[in-house]
């Protein structure tokens, strides 16, 4: 990997912290679709990015003997960690009220926001400009619900119960088409099969192009945490090395390294 693994083995060595027992590789669920975040290129089989990074130095500070990376979406991830598949996820995971419910996670090392990438020729500039359309979203991701309140509170559709929020079923004003992973929205709206791709920001940047533009509105901060099984003895561990390496820069030169 980088030079950050130097802090990684500074981390162990100053939190005296060893191999969880019996494990001697560390798996990790990561996205493969998000440049600068977690990527995976199909004809090395190398995934690159800061999350794929973050990562090994975990693996590191930890002692494990190797770090295996494992695709993950949106409507997978929680699922594998809750089956031990994994041993923890770092795939733009959103720490929301709900999910601590379910898993825990660590202090956010990257805050983002939701917004929208529309097709310029269009002409929608702003979240008036989504009404009676039909927005591209990931399976299993909170972005649907994130637009439609963002939506509410400008006046531009009637307020909802978020409560009942149903991705499938609402049209209230707006409405929305799941699809497995990112790539297949970016082609459906080329192909016009939706009118808009909502998602975080940082993501969305990978697939804005001289033909597409952000609308204005950006809207619910996203934070981002390493996410491990409830409960956890790796949970505390993980927390220790993020907000270290939050404190002495680490993460920081990280993001500035991959341009986030």
């Amino acid at each position: 990997m980088k030079k950050f693994f130097a802090f990684a083995l500074a981390a162990m060595m100053l939190c005296g912290m060893c191999t969880m027992a019996g494990a001697e590789t560390f798996r990790v669920g990561v996205k493969q679709d998000v440049y600068g975040f977690g990527y995976l290129d199909e004809m090395t089989g190398e995934y690159s990015g800061m999350e794929i990074e973050l990562g090994a130095m975990i693996a590191e500070a930890l002692g494990y003997d190797d770090v295996e990376y494992t695709t993950v979406t949106a409507a997978t991830r929680g699922q594998m960690l809750d089956n031990d598949e994994l041993d923890c996820v770092i795939a733009t995971f959103t720490i929301k009220p709900e999910r601590l419910e379910s898993w825990d996670f660590s202090t956010p090392y990257y805050t983002d926001a939701v917004t929208v990438l529309v097709e310029k020729e269009d002409g929608i500039t702003d979240l008036s400009g989504l009404k009676d359309k039909v927005v591209g979203v990931s399976t299993g991701s909170t972005s649907a619900l994130a637009l439609a309140t963002a939506m509410a509170d400008a006046g531009v559709i009637d307020a909802f119960d978020a409560a009942t929020f149903e991705i499938a079923t609402f049209n209230g004003g707006v409405t929305f088409k799941e699809f497995d992973d990112y790539p297949a929205i970016s082609l459906a709206l080329d192909a016009g099969d939706v009118d808009a791709f909502c998602v975080d920001r940082s993501i969305l940047a990978n697939y804005k192009t001289e033909d597409r533009d952000f609308i204005a509105d950006s809207f619910a901060p996203q934070d981002y945490g390493v996410a491990t099984k409830k409960g956890s003895e790796l949970s505390a561990k993980i927390e220790e090395l993020i907000t270290g390496w939050l404190a002495d820069g680490t993460i920081d030169a990280m993001i500035a390294e991959w341009g986030l």
